[in-house]
């Protein structure tokens, strides 16, 4: 399985690194034993041959492989790596795929389970072989790749993301690049069906209607506590497919809040691609717009030429809150009203043209920033208005009707 590989493993501890060892020169392949930070930088940095990748632990007596990982990035591009992290460390690992490591796995591991990721993060597939699905970054690349890599196995996969990320664009690419491609891919969206029971476990359910496919459980969080172990049991008994969920990128500390079942969320996330928002991938939100300008613009009875040069810088500081959605809002509105033979930033964002150089009223400063605060709570609580009212101190209702008035969106993908 790994006969001609190279493999550096950083871990300090004697039992499970002896184990580690054990297995992989079993399976074939070269290992390399680092048991500190300090030695693995300089056996990576110039190693005697090359290294096909790195096992890690992130924490390490003389500081984490999250240092490790980002000192040996400072000078080149490091091996793929894969992290080995308890439960307390499962932000760390999702921020450290967010920077470029390959996958992570949560102890207690099966050792099969182990190797398939290994397996697969020395796949010669790379992000070359896709067209872009959600970008050209380095970030959404990763998620490219991720999503390749979530096609070659039959794990349940969870997705984290804001409103706007793309998450079911992730989820039908898994689908659509796996051996179930020719089964269902059945969607739930919890976060918008009045009776979710009845979707998914009623004589013409999700569960009876996905067979062999794909069921994707969008909001995961918002699953009730009834239909949690409901699911769970389907799951462990006469459920036959594969599912991938999402949720926003504070789920576990939802869960540690009790506000979803540790069972269903841990059995669901055995492979985690998180999705980062617009708003931190600039080149992307003008990929996007470029990718959406042209269907648009032909919808339009006079045609623009194109898109201003201004108009990209415009769409490269906005902070895109609403993500992809509000992007294809605004260009939408855009091109239908634009005045002049190009797109330009007042056509994309009409309201700064009223505004100019004057000092804003203390109630619209006041409303933009509540607008802002609200949506950092609900990207936050994954949508749960319960739980962005709790954290922000008021009435669900008030919170509800705030979020009415300011024209705030919970169910975007």
């Amino acid at each position: 399985m790994l006969k001609g590989y190279r493999i550096a493993l950083v871990e300090d501890d004697e039992i499970m690194g002896m184990s580690l060892v054990q297995r992989l020169e079993i399976e074939g392949a070269e290992v390399i034993w680092l048991k500190q930070v300090n030695r693995a930088i300089g056996a990576l940095r110039t190693p005697r041959a090359p290294i096909d990748a790195v096992i890690s632990d992130i924490r390490l007596p003389d500081g984490t492989g999250e240092e490790l990982f980002n000192t040996l990035c400072r000078t080149a591009t490091p091996p793929p790596f894969l992290f080995i992290t308890g439960h307390g460390g499962i932000e760390q690992a999702v921020r450290l795929m967010q920077a470029g490591a390959a996958d992570y796995v949560t102890k207690p591991f099966e050792m099969a389970v182990f190797l398939e990721r290994l397996a697969m993060l020395l796949s010669p597939h790379t992000h070359k072989d896709l067209p872009p699905l959600l970008g050209v970054s380095p970030a959404a690349r990763r998620v490219d790749e991720l999503a390749l890599r979530a096609a070659g196995d039959d794990h349940p996969v969870l997705i984290r993301g804001g409103p706007g990320t793309g998450k079911g664009l992730v989820a039908r690419r898994i689908h659509e690049m796996s051996d179930r491609r020719s089964a269902p891919f059945v969607t739930v969206n919890i976060a918008r069906e009045p009776d979710v029971g009845a979707k998914l476990f009623g004589p013409t359910g999700a569960i009876r209607r996905v067979g062999e496919g794909v069921l994707f459980l969008h909001a995961l969080s918002r699953l009730p506590e009834t239909e949690q172990s409901a699911l769970i049991d389907a799951l462990e008994n006469s459920f036959t497919g594969r599912v991938i969920a999402s949720c926003g990128h504070e789920m576990t500390e939802i869960v540690a809040q009790g506000g979803a079942c540790a069972d269903l969320f841990y059995r669901l996330d055995m492979m985690e691609i998180p999705v980062p928002p617009l708003g931190e991938r600039t080149e992307d939100a003008v990929w996007l717009m470029g990718q959406l300008f042209d269907d648009l613009n032909t919808r339009r009875g006079t045609r623009l030429l194109g898109i201003s040069r201004l108009s990209e810088e415009a769409v490269r500081a906005h902070d895109w809150p609403g993500g992809g959605r509000e992007l294809r809002s605004r260009l939408v509105r855009g091109i239908e009203t634009a005045k002049g033979d190009v797109l330009q930033p007042t056509d994309l964002f009409p309201e700064r043209i009223t505004q100019g150089d004057r000092i804003k009223t203390l109630a619209e400063v006041r409303q933009t920033a509540e607008k802002q605060q609200i949506i950092e709570a609900l990207e936050r609580m994954d949508g749960q208005i319960g739980q962005a009212a709790k954290a922000l101190k008021v009435s669900r209702t008030t919170l509800w009707e705030k979020m009415q008035k300011l024209g705030i969106d919970i169910d975007s993908d």
